[in-house]
């Protein structure tokens, strides 16, 4: 059944809700002492004890989303793994939704500091073993590291990130047809044709369809059996690539 878009909802009868409870007056004497104090102090400590409970109402959509699925998800199970009230929920976050939207932005915006470093400039000037080394390194590391990414950007039915994935995807298949141009050579018959920009756009698919493929295994994984999973795909793509890879860029 969908969730409503309301703003927020009552805690159960009898139950306490944390954001809500009076704090006790300080003494007096405490009040004096503090009746100096800029008077924006209160606004900033307000604010970030909200902006912690939004990163703690993250961290456990995070991991409910890993273990259902977005689908199965739901704003109780998120409250209960972030040890709150479903009313302190909404005083944050409308619905599911909403949860799913913030926290992708906020996943889809470190994949885009791992890819910065996976495609920095001074690797296009290593071998290949390297090269692989140096680009796949820190896609696998923040996809292991971050599993609800994987989950949000391959489940269905989530609304909000979808576009924001795709142009992604088609970044990273950009930053491949660049190494690729620069770092493939001229054909084996000796021809001084290089590889057409069709051929590098259909390489770079194959790679990038390879690396998806192959995440699956490595997330599936764990231990010794995921370190053998990103072997294998740098085995796979070195054998896939090496015979292209005839020249490297100029220093």
């Amino acid at each position: 059944m969908r969730e409503t878009s309301r703003t927020k909802s009552p805690d159960k009868a009898g139950e306490p809700n944390a954001e809500a409870t009076e704090t006790p007056k300080a003494p007096k004497a405490a009040t004096e002492a503090t009746a100096g104090a800029a008077p924006e102090a209160a606004p900033r400590r307000r604010q970030a004890r909200g902006e912690r409970r939004i990163a703690q109402l993250l961290a456990a959509a995070a991991g409910v989303f890993c273990r259902t699925g977005y689908a199965a998800a739901s704003t109780n199970a998120i409250a209960r793994e972030a040890g709150v009230s479903p009313g302190t929920l909404y005083q944050f976050f409308p619905n599911k939704e909403a949860i799913a939207v913030e926290l992708g932005g906020h996943l889809l915006q470190r994949a885009h500091e791992a890819h910065g470093r996976a495609f920095l400039p001074e690797n296009l000037n290593r071998p290949l073993p390297e090269l692989l080394d140096a680009v796949l390194d820190p896609v696998i590391a923040f996809n292991c590291e971050n599993p609800a990414f994987w989950a949000l950007m391959h489940g269905a039915g989530i609304p909000g990130i979808s576009q924001e994935h795709d142009e992604l995807h088609v970044g990273m298949l950009t930053r491949v047809e660049e190494v690729l141009r620069a770092c493939v050579g001229p054909a084996a018959d000796g021809a001084t044709a290089t590889a057409t920009e069709d051929e590098l756009t259909h390489v770079a698919h194959m790679v990038l369809g390879i690396v998806k493929t192959s995440l699956e295994l490595i997330l599936a994984s764990e231990g010794a059996d995921r370190a053998a999973y990103v072997t294998e795909l740098k085995t796979v793509l070195f054998r896939y690539l090496d015979p292209m890879f005839t020249t490297l860029p100029p220093h």
